[in-house]
């Protein structure tokens, strides 16, 4: 996720920019820039990659001025690049901007100011903003941003400058975090609070369209409607590290809390008349020619990845594989320019997933990639790359990563049976309505997070705890038995529920912790068999389900869903349950032993 930051006073403006960006590197991003207004000119000076190249290129440059703007910026519209990093300027160069989130009305708007005249210099959402306060540029330039924020659709934290107004900077803020920083004689805008913790910890945190308009000794506060409202002031406690956390323990636990918004941010932006609008190119021929669809990952990566085969499968008709990356280069996979091979990794640097990717390309295969990090090798190496804005991941193990992957796997699937033309378009204008509700039952479940706490609580000093599902619920388990291992080091097996008499029940004693997800309506009948087949035999069992019926001991219930869509839903009690079991052991749980967060080695 981008960063911003934004500073008026007494001071010089270029230092606090950099060091503000330099407290938000941790974030993740590709480029960086500032904008200053000095000698009542806006000066803006960005470039591509790490901060260090951007201090570079300022080189011995005195820039001078006691307001400006920063921003680190994590490419969602465009590459990444210096022309689309950002501050970013109007036409006629007098306001510049830097925003986070995703402006999903852009195009309309940049069509409608490029037929007033107005050209476009860069690929991003981002700069039809800058033009837009320009297109409603008023004496009262209160009122240039209410008319351009009444035309902006979706998420956005912006930091804006003018040069007719150089003693004031203006922040506006709608679904993206934005905070406004205060002392007697200076004033800060940040879009966390590391950026501005060495100046003040006293700050404001601005609502949903609400504006503030910073001047060196004051700030006022506007609703959407110009009114001035009055805001609480808060007073931070935390540390540097603890800040970064906005407050949680832990990196996993807010990152947990994050995936409404990066399932939202995933989905949202990309449907359009009800359906998928990814920026895939395959034909209609080239898809009736695909006769075998391979999905290669690893680790978490992997159990996403296999959820592809039955919704493909079912969907598009095509016999689907689900491949380990570090197994399918050795057993001679039998790939040919029919073949469409989806490559999923969340850093996009994994090397046993890099090297399956380019096995495919020799083999002519047609490539997908579903990565997080924008520019990664995978991302630019395959045909075509979905980007699944997640933001950055900071905990190694995969939270907010996994579920977006998810959702760019339901929407892929959907918008290629769109193409193929074998589903019916209302079944699948069904699903995306559907799946346009998971967010908001993404946070429904987090609404259980102390009921799931306390179950830690009673089971933190098991030894050995199972998982147990059928189906797309045995993907669930896979999963939900490797975020507990990897952050706890309990031992924790997942298994499919109809293999339980095939040896695996002679593992079950009396007190073993069974964990069974329930959610699929047609095999909830053999599930229920199961979980009284385990509790005979005197273990505990937790049961995850979206079914009222209260079999078992322990419940978390998931709301219902479309049974394709289950595991978005069900993972999500069993991450914040893995998460209170580790906190409860005193283990490094953003850092777990022998764990890196990308695996750059074979």
């Amino acid at each position: 996720m981008c960063g911003i930051i934004g500073y008026i006073g007494s001071k010089q403006a270029l230092n606090i920019l950099i060091s503000g960006l330099s407290k938000l590197e941790y974030r993740g991003y590709d480029s960086a820039g500032i904008g200053i207004i000095t000698n009542h000119k806006i000066k803006i000076i960005k470039n591509k990659g790490e901060l260090t190249n951007l201090i570079n290129k300022l080189g011995d440059q005195k820039i001078t001025g006691n307001l400006g703007i920063g921003h680190t910026r994590w490419a969602t519209h465009g590459a990444p690049s210096s022309l689309n990093a950002h501050p970013h300027i109007s036409q006629n160069g007098k306001i510049a901007i830097i925003h986070n989130g995703i402006i999903e009305n852009y195009l309309s708007l940049k069509k409608e100011l490029e037929s007033k005249g107005y050209k476009f210099k860069t690929e991003t959402d981002s700069e039809v903003i800058a033009n837009l306060l320009e297109y409603y540029q008023h004496s009262n330039f209160l009122i240039s941003i209410q008319k351009t924020v009444k035309r902006l659709k979706g998420s956005f934290a912006l930091g804006i400058i003018n040069e007719n107004y150089p003693d004031t900077l203006y922040a506006v803020r709608n679904e993206s975090p934005l905070i406004v920083g205060t002392t007697s004689n200076e004033q800060f805008i940040a879009s966390d609070i590391p950026a501005i913790i060495n100046w003040t910890k006293e700050i404001y945190y601005l609502d949903n369209l609400e504006i503030a308009v910073l001047t060196k000794n004051q700030i006022k506060f506007y609703n959407i409607k110009l009114q001035e409202i009055q805001k609480y002031l808060s007073k931070i406690t935390w540390d540097n590290e603890e800040a970064a956390k906005h407050g949680y323990k832990h990196f996993m636990i807010k990152e947990i809390f994050e995936q409404r918004k990066a399932i939202a941010n995933t989905i949202n932006p990309r449907i359009k008349n009800n359906m998928p609008l990814l920026d895939i190119n395959i034909t209609k021929q080239e898809l009736n020619n695909v006769n075998k669809i391979y999905v290669i990952a690893c680790g978490t990566s992997y159990y996403a990845g296999l959820n592809a085969k039955p919704l493909m499968e079912q969907l598009l008709n095509i016999t689907t594989e689900v491949d380990l990356a570090s197994e399918f280069r050795y057993r001679q996979p039998l790939i040919d320019n029919n073949s469409l091979v989806i490559i999923i990794s969340q850093s996009g640097e994994t090397a046993d997933t890099l090297a399956a990717l380019r096995l495919a390309k020799e083999k002519n295969a047609k490539t997908i990639a579903i990565v997080n990090v924008v520019g990664s090798t995978i991302a630019r190496e395959a045909d075509q790359t979905i980007y699944t804005w997640a933001g950055p991941e900071i905990a190694v193990a995969s939270t907010k990563a996994y579920t977006t992957q998810l959702a760019i796997i339901y929407l892929l699937t959907i918008k290629l049976a769109n193409l193929k033309g074998k589903v019916k378009k209302k079944e699948l204008i069904n699903l995306v309505k559907t799946l346009q509700l998971i967010p908001d039952q993404v946070n429904e479940i987090l609404t259980q997070n102390e009921k799931i706490r306390a179950l830690a609580n009673e089971f933190y000093k098991e030894q050995d705890i199972y998982f147990i599902g059928r189906n797309i619920d045995y993907y669930t388990a896979l999963e939900g038995a490797l975020k507990l291992k990897e952050i706890s080091y309990i031992h924790a097996e997942a298994y499919a529920a109809g293999e339980l008499k095939h040896g695996t029940i002679a593992l079950i004693e009396e007190g073993t912790l069974v964990v069974s997800l329930c959610t699929n309506k047609e095999l909830y009948p053999k599930m229920i068999n199961n979980i009284k087949e385990i509790t005979a035999r005197g273990a505990k069992t937790l049961v995850i389900t979206n079914n009222k019926d209260e079999v078992g001991d322990y419940h978390i219930f998931i709301p219902p869903t479309n049974p394709y869509f289950n595991s978005i839903l069900s993972v999500i009690p069993l991450q914040l349950f893995a998460y209170h079991m580790a906190n409860n052991r005193n283990c490094n749980i953003d850092k777990p032993k022998n764990l890196a967060k990308s695996v750059t080695v074979e």
